[in-house]
């Protein structure tokens, strides 16, 4: 059996917090999202999270000019040198201190950090692979204060760099006669953002008071002077070594004073209209358009043009504050992103319509499930939303907003056109996919908190566990009528789950017991099976012939449900390892609570298990040897809690550890207000870190891929294709040549057989597609039932990425047609097989739907304005014949 997955791809959360970025091309962004980076295809509607991770939260992003390179700063100040072609990481690097803001030059061959009241300028890596990728140029000292914010020159010969002390400075690059630094005042709060204009030195400065000044510099950009090194001085006095530092002359001569540069403040405006409490946040300005679009701390933004301030657009996107803003190379696209809601928007400025609005769970996921063809993703979130995800694009195209309360289960149907969820407010509903409404609400008798869900595989039946009254509540799902209350629990309903192939319902409690309803025999208990601990998760196998149960204990049991014995146990407490949080005062060895898997799943084909709980690992186990094959690591993230194993030295003071120490105020970055009389900041909020825990885990029915609901998001990890060689009955005769050979004699069935047998995947390619379309229904019909279900599984990757659509389709459906009558005895091991088929299969139609659909839609235009054309072509006609004979006529009067 194979365990090869790899991390695929996170959903789920959008933006956490950083500046965001776009390409170079402007058809892509580049948004942080905890301590991954995610990439968002605009054009082509996909989405991709990069493999790379910093240790801790990214916090600045860069990008180089030619978009091949790219640099991410995580909050303690390490830096990861990332190829954006290759998507691997290049170099590692440690800044010794957070750093606030990364800025590549225009040219592509130096970079500038902000870190502290220093400003330190490197030399851009370079394609060649080096032993240390920053090499230091510069150090630039000025500002008394933190730096915020950073930009070059058009030229890359000069750049600025704003502080919170108030002031802008403006260094120069090079070593330059008449500019060595130059100092900008004029603000009463700290500068979020300089720009210059385009092609020259004069600079736009904005404060968070939402005050812009305009200087003016009396010097052009080509009337910078070098530096010429004096002929008395040795050649290490000239400053020509690495990691300079730049200061300013102490005793510079009059001539010297009256060449430097100088600036002068031409204006001065206030654009702040939101009221005292509304700070400016954040800000990007377009060079060639002259236009500036800044955000405020009340969830609004402007767009102005430059140098009028003429006002063009005001929005406001949320309540939250807008947390970075960026526009694209062209000047149509502007991102936003806001760290409040996890909210990610980009808006076309111009035509006044969004190009992408996404939003994750503003709380923690709890619930997953996949659709039965594999194509979308449901969750369900403590902030009573449920949102559908589309697996192949990554975004999210419907979200329910009807739940009240924490969402605690989400499922759907069989047919895949319906979804349910349980809420802690005390209903059940169910949610059409094709008319994307609630269409149902389940409610039970007295008010109930419904902590766990389950539908029958015809879809009629839906059953949920209550935490209160130990009872658990089946509702028609034709009729939304309360059919029957299954009652014996002695305490909460944990978990109940359906057999796939039966009506027979498990129900899993903390009284130490699961239970087994017959659903068609008026609902009487057919088995009781008795635990040594609290039942805390029951799942069926795929073919419904064994159920798995975890309970507080940590272990893991296997039962048969038929004959109500158990038939297996694996110890999972020691597995799970568990982490240290920053408030507990023992060691995660000697912690007890929580050393229990509170999520489990069987595979697609049944032959393992994935268990996860409050760590970061996922513990995937063998189930006929009851043994642990792989562990999975879901973060390596340190800004999340209980990711350490032992208490750091480095956070313990005399008092204690530094965690355990009230700092008091919550944060200072302009929060909306909810206590009166108080200025910044809320006295009440406090600041925590989240804890890293797994809260749903579930295989996809295609058993290429499974995907986790966490702390960070939605994790969704997929089979490695990269594995080039995985041979299968393979002996000596069979190579690479002899399929060549077998393959120019016309011996295609076992050519293919060979091919199989190597289970390469280009030469099995080759193989299919030498075959000619008119044997192909000869093939498949005298290939060995062995081979049948490898080939499908191939075909259905095959015809998800080949531009050979129809040809791939030939064989499918030549295999289903012969080998139909004996798959069919087969098919709950076929399954996953005929899931991975559909799922590509399906999403081929949808997109010709869409085509079709734009097609059609595009002729009925066409048609509908040349038939107006026409009518307007036949009056002007008209008028002209009307025209011609009333002249015809007046001529004949005159001729009279």
């Amino acid at each position: 059996m194979k365990y090869n997955y790899k991390f695929s791809n996170l959903l789920g959360s959008f933006y956490r917090r950083g500046n965001l970025t776009f390409t170079p091309d402007g058809s892509s962004l580049l948004s942080p999202v905890g301590n991954r980076l995610s990439v968002f295809h605009l054009k082509n509607n996909h989405a991709e999270t990069l493999p790379a991770a910093t240790r801790c939260n990214i916090t600045c992003v860069a990008l180089s000019p030619d978009g091949s390179l790219g640099i991410l700063v995580d909050e303690e100040g390490s830096a990861l040198l990332i190829s954006l072609v290759t998507k691997s990481v290049l170099n590692h690097f440690h800044f010794q201190q957070p750093v606030r803001a990364v800025s590549f030059s225009p040219d592509g061959r130096r970079f500038v950090v902000c870190k502290g009241s220093v400003a330190l300028l490197y030399h851009a890596p370079g394609k060649r692979r080096d032993f240390n990728a920053f090499v230091l140029d510069k150090s630039f000292y000025g500002p008394y204060d933190e730096t915020t914010c950073i930009d070059w020159t058009d030229d890359a010969r000069c750049f600025a760099v704003g502080s919170k002390d108030m002031t802008t400075w403006v260094f120069g690059a090079e070593r330059w006669q008449n500019l060595i630094y130059y100092s900008l005042g004029g603000h009463k709060d700290a500068i979020v953002a300089c720009f210059f204009q385009e092609g020259s030195l004069d600079l736009y400065t904005i404060s968070a008071d939402a005050t812009l000044c305009t200087w003016e510099c009396d010097t052009e950009l080509t009337q910078l002077l070098p530096r010429q090194p004096r002929k008395e001085t040795q050649p290490e006095e000239q400053g020509e070594e690495r990691g300079e530092e730049i200061r300013g002359s102490a005793n510079p001569t009059a001539e010297e004073k009256s060449r430097r540069v100088k600036y002068k403040r031409i204006g001065k405006h206030f654009f702040n209209k939101e009221g005292d409490f509304t700070s400016l946040t954040a800000a990007a300005f377009h060079k060639k358009l002259n236009i500036l679009v800044t955000g405020f701390s009340s969830g609004a933004f402007h767009i102005h043009e430059l140098p009028e301030l003429s006002l063009i657009h005001s929005l406001s996107i949320s309540d939250q504050s807008i947390s970075s803003i960026c526009i694209n190379r062209t000047g149509d696209w502007i991102s936003f992103g806001s760290s409040g809601l996890g909210q990610l928007l980009v808006w076309e400025w111009q035509s006044e319509s969004y190009v992408l609005k996404q939003q994750g769970h503003f709380n923690n996921m709890v619930a997953l499930c996949y659709s039965p063809d594999g194509q979308h993703l449901v969750t369900g979130g403590d902030d009573g939303k449920v949102k559908v995800w589309d697996t192949s694009s990554g975004f999210c195209f419907v979200t329910f907003t009807d739940h009240t309360s924490s969402v605690t289960a989400v499922s759907i149907t069989a047919n895949g056109q319906a979804v349910l969820s349980a809420s802690l407010d005390g209903t059940v509903r169910a949610y059409s996919l094709l008319r994307y409404r609630n269409f149902r609400t389940f409610t039970s008798p007295r008010p109930s908190q419904f902590s766990c869900l389950a539908v029958d595989g015809s879809g009629d039946i839906v059953c949920a566990g209550a935490q209160d009254s130990y009872e658990i509540y089946v509702w028609s799902m034709q009729t939304g009528r309360l059919l029957d209350v299954l009652a014996g629990h002695e305490g909460p309903i944990s978990s109940v789950a359906f057999n796939p192939w039966k009506s027979v319902l498990a129900t899993a409690s903390w009284d130490r017991t699961v239970r087994l309803w017959d659903m068609t025999d008026s609902w009487k208990t057919t088995e009781t099976l008795n635990l040594t601990a609290e039942a805390l998760v029951v799942s069926f196998r795929p073919d419904g012939g064994e159920i798995a149960v975890t309970s507080l204990d940590g272990q893991i049991t296997m039962w048969d449900p038929e004959k109500g014995v158990q038939t297996g146990s694996i110890e999972g407490r020691h597995d799970l390892q568990l982490g240290r949080k920053e408030t507990d005062k023992i060691t995660a060895k000697h912690s007890s609570k929580g050393k229990a898997f509170t999520t489990l799943c069987y595979s697609a084909d049944g032959h393992a298990l994935l268990a996860g709980g409050a760590s970061r690992f996922v513990c995937i186990y063998h189930v006929r040897e009851q043994l642990l094959a792989k562990k999975f690591e879901i973060s390596c993230n340190h800004s999340l809690d209980a990711m350490e194993e032992f208490l750091d030295r480095r956070k313990m003071t005399e008092f204690g550890s530094l965690a355990l120490v009230d700092e008091g105020a919550g944060s200072e970055d302009g929060v909306t207000l909810s206590l009166p009389g108080v200025r910044k900041g809320d006295m009440s909020s406090r600041h925590f870190k989240p804890e890293i825990r797994v809260t749903s885990l579930r295989f996809s029915p295609t058993g290429r891929s499974w995907a986790a609901t966490s702390t960070e998001g939605l994790l969704v990890y997929s089979l490695d294709s990269s594995s080039v060689f995985d041979p299968f009955q393979l002996d000596e005769e069979v190579t690479a040549g002899s399929v060549h050979r077998t393959l120019r004699k016309g011996e295609w069935t076992r050519a293919l057989v060979m091919a199989m047998r190597l289970n390469e995947e280009r030469l099995l390619g080759e193989a299919l597609e030498s075959v000619p379309h008119t044997d192909i229904k000869v093939v498949c019909s005298s290939l060995p039932e062995l081979y049948v279900e490898r080939l499908l599984v191939f075909l259905a990757a095959q015809i998800e990425r080949s531009r050979h659509l129809q040809f791939y389709l030939i064989w499918a459906h030549e295999l289903l047609m012969q080998h139909g009558q004996k798959l069919k005895n087969r098919s709950v091991s076929l399954m996953p097989a005929i899931h991975s088929l559909q799922k590509s299969i399906q999403a081929h139609c949808s997109d010709i739907a869409k085509l079709c659909d734009w097609n059609r839609y595009n002729m009925r235009f066409a048609v509908c304005l040349s038939r107006q054309r026409g009518v307007k072509r036949a009056a002007a006609e008209r008028d002209v014949d009307v025209d011609s004979e009333s002249m015809s006529d007046d001529g004949a009067e005159t001729d009279d």
